[in-house]
């Protein structure tokens, strides 16, 4: 398994920017992708954007062009890039991991709130 851990959660206005972070216990080579899942309260987890480790990049049509899913490899760390935020985006974001992309997420996070007021 693949310990992961998200930051830089919070309270933003509508149009605004907030920036994820997800740092892993390993190399980020060795893990077939990574993606950011957020939940709100009474709906289910979605998958928005993920990375794999070749560095092909994917996102869900809410929030292409808004949202930037990136890495350092150096660093362990896949960052997501939220602009233009509205208040539908309001959740707990996590990072999670697969290390097979013919599998499932089996790793995950503790999540991180982001909360958008109108």
């Amino acid at each position: 398994q693949v310990q992961l851990v998200e930051s830089g959660g919070g309270l933003v206005q509508a149009g605004g920017s907030l920036r994820l972070s997800c740092v892993a216990s390993r190399n980020i080579f060795s893990i077939g992708a990574m993606g950011w899942h957020r939940q709100a309260p009474g709906k289910e987890r979605e998958l928005v954007a993920w990375i794999t480790n070749t560095g092909r990049t994917n996102y869900v049509d809410s929030v292409k062009g808004r949202f930037t899913i990136s890495r350092d490899i150096a660093k362990n760390t896949v960052y997501l890039q939220m602009n233009s935020l509205n208040p539908e985006d309001t959740a707990v974001y996590y990072c999670a991991a697969k290390l097979s992309l013919a599998g499932g997420y089996d790793s995950w996070g503790q999540g991180t709130q982001v909360t958008v007021s109108s």
